[in-house]
């Protein structure tokens, strides 16, 4: 009796052909922007030795929260790592899509739209503080987050990106 063939699974959506594209943006628009890695050992360099999969496995299982949306008037959400998939309580297939003013409450979305025109502005900024919402509702507090402008490899702008692991509940 032959054996039944196996079925091909589609890998993730953090680690399909675009994801990983979009995870070497994030490292090295990061770098680009902080002269530093986003997370030890991953520093998006394009000279750097580990594997494109191996980055973007790295970057999706960090425990530092990263997000990222690209452009437009309403932008929305082309990245979220598992730290922030967990903190916002949602799959990847309902935070990835969401437009990311969805992210904060109604009263802080013109702070937030301020700090993203102002990181844009200048590329890349830290320290920044502000109340974000989960899904549920429940508000939090994050601190010292980063945020960069994300860099095509023909040094075209196509979004922005976020990290921080200093947070806590409201």
């Amino acid at each position: 009796m032959a054996a039944e063939p196996r079925a091909v699974q589609a890998p993730p959506p953090w680690l399909d052909s675009e994801r990983l594209a979009l995870a070497a943006i994030i490292l090295a628009s990061h770098h680009q922007g902080f002269g530093r890695p986003l997370l030890a050992g991953l520093d998006g360099d394009a000279h750097n030795s580990a594997a494109p999969t191996s980055q973007a496995q790295e970057l999706f299982a960090a425990a530092t929260v990263v997000m990222a949306h690209g452009g437009g008037d309403d932008p929305k959400l082309i990245y979220a790592n598992r730290a922030a998939l967990q903190l916002w309580r949602r799959p990847w297939s309902e935070q990835v899509g969401l437009p990311s003013r969805l992210t904060a409450e109604p009263q802080e979305r013109a702070g937030r739209a301020a700090l993203l025109s102002r990181a844009l502005d200048q590329q890349a900024i830290g320290g920044y503080q502000g109340i974000r919402i989960d899904s549920q509702g429940r508000r939090f507090v994050i601190r010292n987050a980063r945020l960069w402008t994300l860099w095509t490899p023909g040094g075209e702008p196509c979004g922005q990106a976020a990290a921080f692991s200093d947070w806590w509940w409201l």
